[in-house]
This record gives C-alpha cells, structure tokens and sequence, in this order.
C-alpha cells in the first residue's frame, strides 16, 4: 500500500488504513511502539503491548524446568 505523508500542524503523519488497524488489534487511543530501520528505511509500527514470541517461548520452558522450585517459593 502507498500513504502520502501530511501535514499536521508543524509535523507530518501518515495514515494507516482501517482494515491493518483492525488485522493489529490497534484501535484509537491504543499506544504504539514505532520503530526506524535505518539500514533498510523502514518505519515499524506495533502495538506497544506486544510480547516478544521468543521472550514468551524462554518463560514457558522456565517455568517447565523449575515448576517444583517456584512453586515451593510461592508457599511460604
């Protein structure tokens, strides 16, 4: 998709279309992480909650490993 730059004010913006909001679970209001990928000029945008999958997949095999151990911590 091409989006033409615009004037705000004294800044610029572009608009993102409603349906790619809607595929990101982004709505009005929501906090975005934007990115600038200076090597390939690219510009990320993502919600600001996301999770790292990696981050996530690390946790679950902590918890696996040491279950027993956090769950004896949570007891006393």
């Amino acid at each position: 998709m091409t989006q033409k730059v615009l004037k705000v004010g004294s800044s610029m913006a572009v608009t993102l279309p409603k349906k790619s909001l809607q595929e990101l679970g982004i709505k009005i209001g929501d906090e975005v992480r934007v990115d600038v990928d200076f090597k390939k000029q690219r510009v990320i945008v993502e919600p600001a909650n996301k999770i790292d999958p990696e981050l996530l997949e690390w946790t679950d095999g902590f918890i696996k490993k040491y279950r027993l151990a956090l769950e004896a911590l949570a007891r006393k």
